[in-house]
């Protein structure tokens, strides 16, 4: 059976996260509960941080790991963090909605490529945030495939 890439239990809504680094971790965490990744994983999201921000715009970042993380990755998969009070994602950069994300092979591509297509609109961005549901979160998301 495969893995559900964007599963209900991989979305937390109104996160109280303090930090990015806080963020990152916890966005990792639900990858590694959900059985999508080894917990060294996290540690190379870290690391990804540090050569380059992942924040993308539009109030999002997507942490993800290193080239070298992928034998860390059990299987594709996508947590959402909805971060109505936002933090500060380094440079004075605003973020409220981020997205953990770990990829075998080049599935993840496809998935990043939804979400840039979304998250390209404030109105869906905002749409997120505000979301009271992960039915209703994840519902934006059926709408871009």
């Amino acid at each position: 059976m495969t893995k559900q890439v964007l599963a209900k239990e991989n979305v937390i809504l109104n996160a109280k996260v303090s930090s990015k680094e806080e963020a990152i971790k916890k966005a990792g965490q639900l990858l590694v509960d959900g059985g999508y990744v080894d917990p060294s994983y996290v540690d190379k999201m870290f690391e990804r941080e540090e050569i380059t921000s992942t924040y993308m715009g539009n109030l999002i970042a997507i942490p993800h790991g290193t080239e070298d993380a992928k034998e860390s990755v059990l299987a594709s998969g996508i947590s959402i963090l909805q971060i109505p009070e936002a933090i500060d994602f380094g440079n004075g950069n605003e973020v409220k909605v981020v997205f953990g994300i770990a990829g075998k092979n080049n599935e993840h591509l496809e998935i990043l490529s939804q979400i840039a297509i979304l998250c390209s609109e404030m109105e869906n961005v905002e749409k997120i945030v505000n979301a009271t549901s992960e039915d209703e979160l994840l519902a934006l998301f059926s709408e871009v495939e």
